[in-house]
């Protein structure tokens, strides 16, 4: 893809007011994202590789996954301010929102899937996230 296209793309990002974009042209796909300074991104993108290499280390039979069911921002509290959904620990049903995924502007409630206990947070607050990624193992 020539950089003009991908300089056309991100000012039709800002014109819209888009946090990503992802296009698929001639069999590449290139994505596009904006957010803060990209020096606060990049602690971030680290930590989420570091958690994905310690999932990998776990026995995934041991706890039951709760993954994200579309692309967007992981967010684990109703609001900036306000105590998140679930800590490490608590004790959630079956129906009990866990956390909120930001998809086109809408916020999507993320419900635990069943009975449980949080055994670990796997992403951070603020962070994208893709279809199936695991955001929280649960178990008994």
């Amino acid at each position: 893809m020539k950089d003009e296209m991908i300089r056309n793309y991100a000012k039709l990002m800002k014109e819209l007011e888009l946090t990503g974009i992802e296009i698929t042209e001639n069999g590449s796909t290139i994505r596009l994202e904006r957010g803060g300074n990209a020096a606060a991104a990049v602690p971030q993108v680290l930590t989420a590789v570091h958690q994905d290499n310690q999932m990998s280390d776990k026995s995934t039979s041991e706890y039951d996954a709760i993954t994200s069911p579309m692309v967007g921002v992981f967010y684990a509290a109703p609001a900036e301010n306000a105590d998140p959904f679930v800590k490490v620990g608590d004790h959630v049903k079956k129906g009990d929102t866990v956390c909120i995924i930001e998809a086109m502007k809408l916020m999507n409630e993320v419900p635990a899937e069943r009975d449980g206990i949080i055994k670990e947070i796997c992403v951070n607050n603020a962070q994208t996230v893709e279809y199936g990624t695991v955001l929280f193992l649960i178990g008994d």
